[in-house]
């Protein structure tokens, strides 16, 4: 027995000793502080890990001095000519989903060591493929990816802990800044939106999403409003307007087809796609496809369509006021007083001070469109 409890006891021991060198989570050394930032731009998701150290009393002293100039040999690790790590501690890294341009110039996708070398004119930030190393210690030019020149920027007011922000934000841009002391370093982030939301479409319709038109749709009328990739999104709606999507009784499948074919300078089957397609269009649908042939100066064709809308609804507060505007874009203010008068008993209450606005328009001599 007490050979047994000398076993387990030597066991523990040992078990002990062998986890001794295994550290505990305590805050980073030197009293700086883990931080991360990230944005969206366009589709594409930006994210900078980094360590924050603090100024601590030491202005004047960072930039030139605990920040050298250039590269420098550090005394330890492998490298003989290391930049600054950009923050402290582990290496700062800055990962991207998409292919992007910095400052102009094409980086791929992927997860970057970032580093700055310091220079009071002109510096140079440095995207490394190594992105997993302790700081710059093991830092190797073979490794860089991209290397782009930026001026530092004086701030007017002190930085005490480092930080990266993003600024200057567009639909496909952004402008991150590392901010310390009072020093900035910009850098323009830009993303192809237009080709990645379009690949994004790709993939998506080729998943679950693809077993609805609603899908489909929406892929060729983002196309379509934003005028790329027509031909594409063409095909787009053959799929949403098709009986195996079930989007072949959907007026706003057909609708966002007819507009490509207009787009496609292909009028004539446009037209006849929305004559075919407006027998199974709800009311509302019709009333604001003939508000856009009321702006595309198709009077007549717009005045047609109402009449149509009115003989499937008559007296309906939408197809009197489709009447209205029928008659006033085709300068027969009478008519259009006649059935706007008849409107107004019938109007929303959020709708009626509007209507009211049009009939004086109307009184006036003026068109309501």
């Amino acid at each position: 027995m007490k050979k047994m409890l000398s076993f387990v006891f030597a066991v523990c021991c040992w078990a002990i000793v062998s986890h001794a060198q295994i550290p505990l989570t305590v805050a980073p050394s030197g009293g700086n502080k883990k931080a991360s930032v990230g944005e969206r731009i366009g589709l594409t998701d930006v994210t900078i890990h980094y360590d924050r150290p603090g100024v601590k009393g030491r202005e004047g002293k960072i930039w030139g001095q605990l920040v050298p100039v250039g590269y420098t040999d550090q005394g330890f690790g492998s490298s003989k000519a290391a930049p600054w790590r950009a923050g402290s501690n582990e290496n700062t890294t800055i990962e991207f989903t998409s292919d992007v341009k910095i400052n102009g110039q094409a980086l791929p996708a992927g997860r970057y060591g970032f580093f700055i070398a310091y220079d009071p004119n002109e510096s140079t930030l440095i995207f490394s493929r190594n992105s997993t190393s302790w700081g710059s210690f093991f830092y190797d030019d073979k490794e860089d990816v991209l290397r782009v020149k930026v001026k530092p920027v004086a701030l007017d007011k002190s930085v005490e802990w480092l930080k990266y922000e993003f600024t200057d934000e567009t639909a496909n841009s952004a402008t991150v800044a590392l901010q310390w002391e009072k020093l900035c370093f910009p850098f323009k982030v830009e993303t192809d939106y237009f080709k990645d939301q379009v690949e994004s479409f790709r993939r998506e319709l080729r998943n679950k999403e693809g077993f609805f038109w609603e899908s489909w749709n929406q892929a060729a009328q983002w196309c379509l409003v934003n005028n790329t990739n027509l031909d594409q999104a063409l095909e787009w709606s053959d799929s949403a307007t098709s009986t195996n999507f079930g989007g072949d009784k959907s007026f706003a499948a057909w609708s966002t087809r007819a507009q490509l074919l207009e787009k496609l300078n292909r009028q004539a089957d446009a037209d006849a796609i929305m004559k075919r397609s407006l027998a199974f269009a709800t009311m509302n649908e019709v009333h604001q496809y003939a508000r856009t042939l009321v702006t595309q100066k198709k009077a007549k064709e717009a005045m047609e369509v109402f009449q149509g809308n009115f003989k499937k609804y008559p007296n309906q507060f939408t197809t009197l006021v489709g009447l209205a505007r029928g008659y006033s874009a085709n300068g027969d203010y009478k008519n259009a007083l006649k059935y706007l008068t008849q409107a107004l008993p019938l109007s929303p209450a959020a709708q009626k001070n509007g209507v009211e606005t049009m009939i004086q328009k109307l009184k006036d001599g003026k068109d309501i469109n």
